[in-house]
């Protein structure tokens, strides 16, 4: 975090008076009492005004030059409002900003790979020979040579990482087989075009008749498909014959069918189609996919991959429950697994049960894409392109279940029923609602119990979506969140240098202060200071921007892309 020089104080007569609010008497009511706001709360709403974090950690800053130390509020990072609003804002601009800087790219964002050099050649035709030599001394049934050739084999892996080489010349897992399954079409779905995949990521321009070049993209709209009738406000009109299962194992695996979309769309195009998608629920808590494109792409070709796009789920069958709520299996400590309690014998386990799965059977679900479908074009133009940012970015930083208001009984219920599927739903491989199915999970333990996983995707306030709600291509930008978090500071300490003021960042250390560590301050007077200070930043900062518009030659260099005009105060709340 940069160190600033404080600004000289307000003198207080120029300091605006508020007027004094009635002190109530003493014989108040308890009505009247009750009325008055808590402390804590009048301070966490100055902090929200002022773009303060509320949940501040308290970290000790060593000067490393003078030894001089001193407590300061480092920001919490949430990303729901619910937890932190200041912090949540902080992270949907940045998340705006990213999505921006690479929707209407017309340059490759990312460079070609440099040729391998003599060292790295050298390097990999030894790590050649030592895996020959590996073979041969396994073959031998020398355990102590195998693991004298391994450790050899991680140096020399190590030495072509020191020399820039990316992953590694070989898988580590040597020993697990590779269950391979059938990558046969299914006969329900129309067919795929596919061409050779070219490597540019950029779209196409077109020409105006009267000279003007323009490179559009698009927004993309997917949606699942339909588990029964709903009214306007996403409700089943019959909640019995409503398919809550297969709505919540659709959510489970919605992001898998979200990455095979592009994969057959990347196909069925030719080129590398780059993607910045974000996930949330429509009214009937379906799972809900906004996309900005860069490039245009037929609409035709996009509802027909859409069409023939699914996902296959190959695990074990979980259909039909094999045990009673009131007696699951149970941990045998003599056996190393889980048991039926009334026979006594060990369950299958998660390596068994997917060997048990045949070529002839059918996967365990599929996922699919509902009919509905909507393709937008979008050019560079700042006002549309901003409002669908902003639509796209709307709900990052509320919670899932919150996204629609759940003000009536039948909304209510709605979320209650699709939140129990999904409590009884197994998650992943090692998911403890597989025991209900006489199925280990990997890696089982004791302790587990079906219907208590504590994996993301079962919570309330997720809805199933167990990763992230952003989901972006690796050349979108050709920089990473943490790249775009570097370019705003960068941008703020290159403004405040060009107005005289200084920053080293490396002349402090960090130290975060533990719950009970005498030095750590209580949170109101952490977050009056973080307030204090956030006014002083900002003065300076305006100072700055100042400066940089009256003196020639001290305006930076240009900012990092936002979604806002509000150049100064946008790039110092992200920062």
């Amino acid at each position: 975090m940069p160190s600033f020089t404080p600004a000289p104080p307000v003198p207080p007569s120029s300091a605006p008076v508020p007027s004094a609010a009635p002190v109530p008497a003493v014989g108040s009511s308890r009505v009247d009492r009750a009325r008055m706001p808590l402390a804590r709360h009048v301070v966490e709403a100055v902090a929200v005004e002022n773009g303060v974090c509320i949940r501040p950690l308290a970290m000790r800053r060593v000067d490393t030059a003078t030894g001089e130390t001193s407590v300061h509020a480092v920001p919490c990072g949430a990303t729901l409002a619910s937890k932190c609003p200041p912090c949540a804002e902080r992270a949907q601009r940045l998340r705006m900003a990213q999505c921006k800087s690479g929707w209407h790219l017309d340059t490759e964002p990312l460079p070609d790979p440099d040729p391998p050099t003599d060292d790295m050649k050298t390097l990999a035709t030894f790590r050649a020979d030592l895996e020959v030599v590996r073979e041969q001394v396994e073959a031998e049934n020398d355990p102590a040579g195998v693991a004298e050739i391994d450790e050899l084999i991680g140096q020399v892996d190590a030495e072509l990482s020191a020399l820039g080489v990316r992953g590694r010349a070989a898988s580590e897992q040597r020993d697990r087989p590779r269950r391979v399954r059938s990558t046969k079409r299914r006969q329900d779905v129309p067919d795929l075009p596919r061409l050779p995949v070219d490597r540019r990521t950029v779209g196409r321009t077109f020409t105006a008749p009267d000279g003007t070049v323009w490179r559009p993209s698009l927004f993309l709209t997917l949606t699942c498909d339909s588990y029964g009738r709903v009214h306007s406000d996403g409700t089943p009109v019959d909640p019995d014959s409503y398919d809550y299962r297969r709505a919540a194992r659709d959510a489970l695996h919605f992001p898998k069918l979200v990455d095979r979309f592009f994969q057959n769309l990347r196909r069925a195009v030719g080129w590398n189609v780059q993607y910045f998608a974000t996930l949330e629920p429509q009214r009937r808590l379906a799972p809900h996919l906004h996309a900005a494109i860069r490039g245009t792409i037929p609409r035709a070709v996009i509802r027909q991959v859409a069409a023939a796009t699914y996902q296959n789920v190959w695990w074990p069958n979980c259909d039909r429950p094999k045990f009673d709520p009131d007696s699951p299996p149970v941990w045998d400590d003599a056996q190393g697994g889980y048991i039926d309690p009334s026979t006594g014998t060990l369950l299958l386990s998660w390596d068994e049960a997917l060997d048990a799965i045949g070529e002839d059977d059918e996967p365990a679900h599929v996922v699919r894409f509902g009919p509905q479908v909507r393709v937008d074009g979008v050019t560079a133009d700042f006002r549309t392109a901003g409002r669908l940012i902003g639509y796209l970015t709307k709900y990052l930083t509320k919670s899932l279940d919150t996204c629609h208001a759940a003000d009536t009984g039948a909304r209510q219920q709605h979320v209650d029923r699709f939140a129990d599927a999904l409590r009884h739903e197994p998650c992943s491989p090692v998911c403890a609602n597989w025991l209900t199915y006489g199925v280990q999970p990997r890696n089982a333990r004791p302790g587990l119990a079906p219907g208590r996983c504590k994996g993301k995707a079962h919570r309330r306030e997720t809805l199933g979506f167990g990763g992230r709600r952003v989901l972006v291509s690796r050349q979108w930008s050709g920089k990473s969140l943490a790249d775009h978090k570097a370019d705003r500071r960068a941008f703020v300490s290159a403004l405040l240098e060009a107005a005289g003021q200084k920053i080293d960042q490396t002349r402090h250390a960090w130290q975060l202060l533990r719950p009970g560590d005498p030095g750590t301050p209580r949170r109101d007077h952490l977050i009056l200071r973080a307030v204090a200070e956030r006014q002083t930043w900002r003065s300076q900062l305006q100072a700055a921007q100042q400066a940089a518009t009256t003196v020639p030659g001290a305006v930076p260099g240009p900012r990092p892309p936002g979604p806002t005009s509000q150049r100064g105060h946008q790039e110092f709340r992200a920062a």
